[in-house]
């Protein structure tokens, strides 16, 4: 091996090490930007060695550098304008579509490859390339429908037909069939076949999944996406895509299982079928076994600003209404008065995994205030005020009953603490279509506002009392 394979080699070893020390950053929220930086320089100098190999072996020719370059361009524009525009709301949406993309052009690596090998493919070769295709084509078109269900192009609800489950897995056995076919007897008009399985596939797995389980098929979207830049990489003989789509793929798995436990669902169920239908509102009505409480902003303020300890309970309302430095201000207004705050965050609140997490540290909330359900549980028995900003299901104590949609899913025992005060636009249902038990909690009072209309309120209320 030549003196620049051996440096080339070093670099991608090097960038695979940004990428590993920048995922074990991410691991908490205190170190997670500099575990983003430290991944995205990793990127930086894995892509910098391409460039330096194609230089090198002068693989392109002047028109192919002139689209690459205008194609890194127009990416990147888009990109950069995505993400420093994107609401925290459509925050989902958008990873979505970087799955797609993601998926999309790992497959296009494997097809582009294999219909240049064409009949001199080897077989060794072809395994990797066409589970980079398969792989790839399933997420592409998977995650546009998730992305589609998430911003309500498409209905969030399960979309199921009689024998729909029959089609899926002839779909996936026409596409791992002759994927296995091609594997000795390559044929470029076959491949395309396994093309559009794969790509109906992703269709037919993601709309029957209803808008309950999203954060569950994000991530595991996200693990497919890795799996496939893994193959792509195996494909073009690249070292640091292969340990960079490893990572992602063995992460984003990872998570997806942590997130399937936190909802007491298996993968299995989840992809066989999801139990969400989306927000739904509703008129104002009493709810399972008793009476909805109102209250107003003085009352609430009053209950905060005298007591000992506060938990906030964020949810997708918070989101929607972009009130995280709304409740950031009134957090700090109550810690100046002596009061202990700590948020309990729940690990499918929102509409992906760590959305609460993004959503306060965006408004600079102190991150060991952030509690994980697990260490917060025991704390609201000895609560005196659970303020509930826009979170629905995992605080409806319907899931501790047999024969609910949500039963045996874990959640926030918000329940327990001495009173309660849910903010919320109205009685409107969660991901899973049932009414929230908690509403009609004689502990309960109900402030029906938007989130961050009802936390300005709050604050100013809490001001006037205290002077």
């Amino acid at each position: 091996m030549s003196d620049f394979a051996w440096t080339i080699q070093i670099i991608y070893v090097l960038a695979a090490s940004c990428f590993v020390l920048g995922l074990h950053l991410m691991n908490t929220p205190a170190t997670a930007r500099r575990g983003n930086q430290v991944s995205t320089t990793g990127m930086v100098v894995a892509i910098a060695a391409t460039l330096a190999i194609i230089v090198h072996a002068d693989l392109i020719t002047t028109t192919g550098w002139i689209v690459m370059i205008a194609g890194v361009l127009v990416g990147a524009a888009l990109g950069l304008y995505s993400a420093r525009n994107v609401q925290m709301t459509a925050m989902p949406q958008l990873v979505s579509m970087f799955n797609a993309v993601g998926g999309g052009a790992a497959a296009l690596v494997g097809i582009h490859d294999y219909m240049t090998a064409g009949a001199g493919v080897s077989a060794t070769t072809s395994v990797t390339t066409l589970l980079d295709v398969i792989i790839g084509g399933v997420t592409f078109s998977g995650s546009i429908i998730a992305a589609g269900k998430l911003q309500g192009v498409i209905t969030s609800a399960p979309v199921t037909f009689p024998g729909a489950r029959v089609v899926n897995l002839l779909v996936a056995a026409v596409g791992v069939g002759l994927g296995a076919y091609l594997i000795t007897s390559p044929s470029t008009g076959l491949l395309a076949v396994v093309i559009a399985a794969a790509l109906v596939f992703g269709v037919s797995m993601v709309m029957p999944i209803g808008g309950a389980d999203m954060p569950v098929v994000i991530s595991l979207l996200n693990a497919f996406t890795g799996t496939a830049v893994a193959m792509a990489g195996f494909v073009i003989g690249n070292w640091a895509m292969i340990i960079a789509g490893a990572l992602v793929g063995a992460s984003g798995g990872i998570l997806t299982k942590l997130m399937a436990d936190a909802m007491n669902r298996s993968i299995r169920n989840i992809m066989l079928g999801g139990f969400g239908t989306g927000d739904t509102a509703v008129a104002l009505a009493g709810g399972p076994g008793g009476d909805v409480k109102s209250i107003s902003a003085d009352d609430a303020a009053i209950q905060l600003a005298y007591a000992s300890k506060v938990i906030i309970v964020p949810g997708y309302g918070l989101a929607a209404a972009q009130a995280q430095h709304e409740v950031a201000a009134l957090a700090e207004l109550l810690e100046s008065r002596g009061v202990d705050v700590s948020y309990a965050i729940h690990p499918v609140a929102g509409r992906m995994p760590g959305h609460m997490n993004v959503l306060l540290a965006e408004a600079n909330v102190p991150y060991p205030q952030l509690k994980e359900m697990d260490e917060i549980n025991p704390e609201f028995a000895r609560t005196d005020v659970a303020l509930v900003i826009g979170a629905n299901d995992v605080t409806n104590p319907a899931a501790r009953r047999p024969g609910t949609a949500i039963s045996g899913m874990p959640i926030l025992d918000v329940d327990q603490a001495k009173s309660i005060i849910v903010i919320k636009r109205s009685m409107g249902h969660g991901y899973a279509g049932i009414d929230n038990e908690l509403y009609v909690d004689p502990k309960t009072s109900m402030y029906f506002a938007d989130a961050k209309k009802a936390l300005t309120e709050l604050a100013a209320a809490v001001k006037t009392l205290v002077g």
